[in-house]
């Protein structure tokens, strides 16, 4: 079986406020840990009407109380925008209250637009500090407490779980020269997925943390009934993608039955290629789907996302992602 996880952004619903979206989150979490899902991660992003995670720690501080088992972290924490020491000290806090529980996914991307990058005190520079941020944040983490000058309290010795995440081959060769675990954005950005895949896994270097190459990919996920009705609970991340590009970011769409007739047809090559990595449609359609992308890309993990407007209906559309996932045979490497 390959170990599914959910990535979640809290999306706000049209119609709905933050407080919906994080509530309808923490009850998703509570039914994951149910259907076996072995990781819940949420995403930094700022200024963005239709996310509530922006506050990234505190959500997984909340998502852990609300929960017994299932790991929570961040997928991810954008590090350029913040101080090594503070992210060390805030999932080393974490991983103090909820041992054994806590995820730490760093990128490299502001998760935002320029205005808000300055509003965060981040400037252009700083994601060129990324490999060495990432390193002095293991360091802060993997050391003992009092062993350095500087010591994250909580935070050292804690050793919480690092992943890199990426969309290009930059992160996929951090990761491998670090021996970390490399998570990959195709479920908005799948162009470089098997250039990256093949980097990460002919460069990776066994370290104190991982001693093979340990992969993961984001697939959109839309399950239901039948066909039609998962193109028409999909059609809310569609519009959603499309506003974003056209610079009208908002809260997720309620979901229509035409939505090409919503989105401009220049507009909707772009969206479709964003979303390709997806499985949309009824259980069979979704199994077989899931089952292609499993064994053509070989993750060793794989995290289901799917912003659907009907709290309900992600639920079900998430059940039965973990019902066709958990039965899927693990793919023999060629």
């Amino acid at each position: 079986m390959v170990a599914y996880n959910i990535l979640d952004l809290a999306p706000i619903p049209e119609g709905g406020t933050a407080a919906d979206a994080l509530a309808r989150s923490t009850d998703l979490a509570r039914h994951a840990e149910d259907w076996g899902f072995g990781r819940f991660w949420v995403a930094e992003h700022h200024n963005m009407p239709g996310i509530a995670s922006s506050a990234t720690a505190v959500l997984i501080g909340h998502l852990a109380a609300n929960t017994r088992t299932i790991r929570v972290g961040s997928g991810g924490i954008m590090l350029p925008n913040h101080a090594p020491l503070m992210v060390a000290e805030q999932f080393g806090t974490l991983e103090t209250l909820y041992p054994g529980r806590i995820d730490l996914g760093l990128g490299r991307a502001p998760g935002t637009d320029q205005a808000t990058a300055r509003a965060l005190r981040r400037y252009a520079d700083q994601a060129d500090q990324f490999p060495s941020d990432v390193a002095e944040l293991i360091a802060f983490l993997d050391s003992r407490p009092g062993e350095t000058r500087v010591s994250a309290v909580p935070g050292a010795g804690t050793n919480v779980p690092v992943w890199i995440l990426g969309s290009s081959t930059f992160g996929a060769e951090l990761a491998a020269i670090l021996g970390l675990p490399y998570a990959f954005a195709s479920h908005f950005a799948p162009a470089m997925l098997r250039d990256a895949i093949a980097v990460y896994r002919s460069k990776f270097r066994p370290s104190d943390r991982l001693e093979a190459p340990r992969f993961a990919m984001a697939v959109n996920v839309y399950a239901g009934a039948s066909d039609a009705e998962g193109h028409y609970l999909r059609s809310s991340q569609l519009q959603a993608v499309a506003n974003l590009r056209t610079g009208r970011p908002g809260p997720l769409p309620r979901p229509v039955e035409d939505v090409a007739s919503i989105i401009h047809p220049q507009v909707m090559p772009m969206v479709e290629e964003m979303q390709r990595v997806t499985a949309v449609g009824s259980r069979d359609t979704v199994r077989r789907q899931l089952g292609a992308l499993v064994e053509a890309y070989q993750p060793d993990e794989v995290f289901v996302v799917g912003a659907i407007h009907d709290h309900a209906a992600r639920l079900s559309s998430m059940k039965i992602a973990a019902e066709v996932l958990a039965d899927l045979p693990v793919p023999v490497a060629a």
